[in-house]
């Protein structure tokens, strides 16, 4: 069991979990739109964040990512050295198109997670703008660059499932925002230091709202995203409020986590039973 245990620790914290989600939400949008498949631009996404993500929470400091005593950040290193590897195998075969949005990506990216203001180490620590920019990146990576591989031009729908998947990905970041609470530096200005978690709680239902709401913005909604979207409206709804500061260790890192994961599986069910 302990073996168990470790094996799912390191899943989760190898950015594994995360990975998954964010290929999860990519072939949401291939099917919802019904693109042309590009498997490497989903597998370039899911090995790019891995590294990506890893990183960000490990390596902002070169010398603390590269030269590393503990055997479980070594382990952690090798799998992001591989993912890298890996993803820049994928990332051969992406067009020009795909490449442009990239660069955009990783322009935010490196805002977020390098130094760039004198008076604060990263935009990761910039009050407030932390889960914004998260936010923007995912939307990006997982509309914008489908539509860019399946060569379609982007439409009024796509800017709604951009603008959507934006306000999806805040409302799944608020019970991170709540959890880590009581360990965030207070000049953070995180949301619920600014305005508490009940107040929090009620801005992630208002995410929640403009989520579903947009659906019906679309010039084209076909009655299985209604009802996909409606499901995750009403269970995101209930998430809101069944959490507090003291939530059980997974919660978030691997539940809350992995509901990109339950709408592509929830996704699949409905195309098939309708």
């Amino acid at each position: 069991m302990g073996k168990l245990q470790r094996l799912f620790d390191f899943y989760i914290n190898a950015s594994i979990h995360v990975s998954l989600s964010v290929f999860a939400l990519t072939h949401v949008t291939i099917k919802t739109f019904d693109f042309q498949k590009d498997e490497h631009l989903a597998w370039f996404l899911f090995f790019g964040t891995i590294a990506c993500y890893n990183f960000i929470k490990y390596g902002v400091e070169a010398k603390k990512y590269i030269i590393v005593a503990s055997p479980y950040q070594k382990n952690i290193q090798i799998v992001s050295f591989l993912a890298a590897l890996i993803g820049c195998y994928h990332a051969y075969f992406l067009t020009s198109d795909i490449w442009l949005g990239i660069f955009i990506l990783i322009f935010l990216t490196g805002i977020y997670a390098l130094p760039v203001l004198p008076n604060a180490r990263n935009l990761r620590n910039l009050g407030g703008l932390k889960i914004f920019m998260v936010a923007l990146v995912w939307a990006g990576a997982t509309v914008v660059l489908p539509a860019l591989g399946s060569f379609k031009s982007i439409s009024w729908d796509i800017w709604v499932e951009t603008i959507q998947r934006f306000f999806f990905v805040l409302a799944l970041l608020v019970p991170f925002e709540i959890r880590d609470l009581a360990y965030d530096d207070p000049g953070l200005r995180t949301l619920p230091q600014r305005f508490g978690v009940l107040w929090t709680k009620k801005i992630g239902v208002i995410f929640v709202l403009l989520f579903y709401v947009l659906t019906f913005l679309k010039d084209d909604v076909q009655e299985v995203e209604i009802i996909v979207k409606t499901v995750l409206f009403l269970g995101l709804a209930v998430l809101m409020f069944s959490f507090g500061k003291d939530q059980r260790k997974y919660f978030a890192s691997f539940w809350v986590e992995g509901i990109p994961i339950a709408w592509y599986f929830l996704l699949v069910l409905c195309l098939i039973w309708f």
